[in-house]
C-alpha cells in the first residue's frame, strides 16, 4: 500500500498544539469552528489526528514562496 502522505506532491500537513490553535485563533480573530474542514478520512492526514485538531498546511505557492492554511479536522 502507498503512503499518500509521502508524496511529493502532498504538501506538509502538521497538527497544531493547543498553545499554537490559540495563536492563529487569535492572529485571524477567527471560532476554531470557522476554520475550513478537512475529513478525518483524508490519507494526507497525520496518523495522530482526531476530530477537533488544527493542521497546518504549507503549500508551494508561485506568488508568495510558500502558502500557510489551517484546516479543522472533522468526522
Amino acid at each position: 500500500m502507498v503512503d499518500v502522505s509521502q508524496h511529493k506532491l502532498v504538501p506538509e500537513h502538521t497538527k497544531l498544539d493547543d498553545e499554537a490553535v490559540e495563536d492563529v485563533l487569535q492572529e485571524y480573530n477567527v471560532e476554531k469552528t470557522n476554520l475550513p474542514k478537512i475529513k478525518l478520512k483524508d490519507p494526507a492526514l497525520p496518523e495522530d489526528a482526531e476530530p477537533g485538531d488544527v493542521i497546518k498546511i504549507v503549500r508551494n505557492s508561485r506568488t508568495t514562496d510558500k502558502a500557510v492554511v489551517y484546516r479543522l479536522v472533522i468526522e
